[in-house]
């Protein structure tokens, strides 16, 4: 389990298998990275910088908390706190995945950490589980090709700009919603684990509806 894979003359497609996983977590976000891109606009962000966003980020929770309270003019310490304490969870992705990657060349580490996101990592767990080995072009490319939706998404966003008149009260933010549900019920295998998102998912129900902040942070 702790060995990385090299490309044989067998696996040489493993791009189009890495695509074809990726792609129904893609189109889930698209409207999500919409959202993003048009809020950056909105929030007086450049059309460049609203892009570099996605491309030099490239956080999807993160960057639509980011460009909200840019939008309100939150200080800079509440932006990189909230934003710190929203990718806190990359932390835990990152130590499961450092027993694979921790033998690579380091411009492998730098790739795979780079585009380490919800979709790639839960993406390649199962490819891994599946397989029984770490394939580190199935982690590449499936990562690559959701940074390149991602992209593309936010870019349509940034494009549209202004002419997305309240397209926060289009609900586009369920995205978010959908792709973590989509991420999660996959990897429901025992109660231990049930028991767990049941208790997450009562529990954020019940601080948001106290009006408590940052529900979503405290149901983890």
């Amino acid at each position: 389990m702790n060995g990385h894979s090299t490309l044989t003359p067998s696996s040489k497609r493993i791009w189009l298998t890495a695509f074809s996983d990726m792609i129904p977590l893609s189109v889930a976000v698209v409207p999500w990275g919409i959202l993003c891109g048009s809020l950056g606009i909105q929030a007086g962000l450049t059309p460049l910088q609203a892009q570099a966003m996605s491309l030099l980020v490239f956080a999807g929770a993160a960057q639509l908390s980011g460009v909200t309270m840019m939008g309100i003019g939150a200080p800079t310490g509440t932006l990189f706190g909230t934003t710190f304490v929203i990718s806190a969870r990359h932390l835990l992705y990152s130590v499961n995945m450092r027993q694979h990657i921790q033998v690579l060349p380091l411009k492998w580490r730098l790739a795979l950490g780079f585009l380490l996101t919800d979709e790639m990592y839960a993406l390649s767990a199962a490819h891994t589980e599946k397989h029984g080995i770490f394939c580190r072009h199935y982690a590449l490319f499936s990562g690559a090709f959701f940074y390149l939706c991602w992209n593309l998404a936010t870019l349509v966003g940034v494009l549209g700009g202004t002419h997305f008149d309240n397209i926060e009260e289009l609900g586009l933010e369920f995205a978010i919603a959908a792709t973590f549900i989509a991420l999660v019920i996959p990897t429901i295998k025992d109660f231990p684990v049930l028991c767990s998102v049941i208790v997450s998912a009562i529990s954020v129900v019940f601080f948001t509806l106290a009006g408590i902040g940052n529900a979503l942070m405290l149901a983890r």
